[in-house]
């Protein structure tokens, strides 16, 4: 019984990654639009946390770019240059002007001006 819990944890979640890239290619204007460039605003599930391994927008990540879209991250708290093979950003204004949408885990005031690019669930806009 508990392995059919798990299982069925498994197909939601991969389900749901596949939902949130299939809307965020639609509102990238794919493939009508074949260079769409789409930004992750943080990737951090949850505010204050440092966690950016274990999140889950790498399965968003990964199934945007398996059609060939470019991704772009904005995290000023990571190090590096790259995070799974997508550019690092840290000027926000850059990010914003560069990207055609971009995803936010979380609802964030920083993104007011470019509200009709921001894709997220965070409807309440609360964490």
């Amino acid at each position: 019984m508990p392995n059919n819990i798990i299982g069925a944890i498994v197909d939601a979640n991969r389900t749901r990654k596949d939902f949130v890239a299939e809307r965020v290619l639609q509102r990238a204007g794919f493939p009508q639009n074949p260079h769409p460039i789409v930004g992750v605003y943080r990737l951090t599930m949850k505010a204050g946390s440092d966690n950016f391994r274990q999140s889950s927008i790498q399965g968003v990540m990964k199934r945007i770019k398996a059609k060939g879209v470019e991704v772009v991250v904005y995290e000023p708290a990571l190090q590096e240059e790259r995070f799974f093979n997508s550019l690092v950003m840290r000027d926000l204004a850059e990010f914003k002007a560069k990207c055609d949408v971009i995803i936010a885990n979380r609802w964030n005031e920083d993104l007011q001006d470019v509200r009709d690019k921001v894709y997220t669930r965070d409807l309440y806009k609360r964490d």
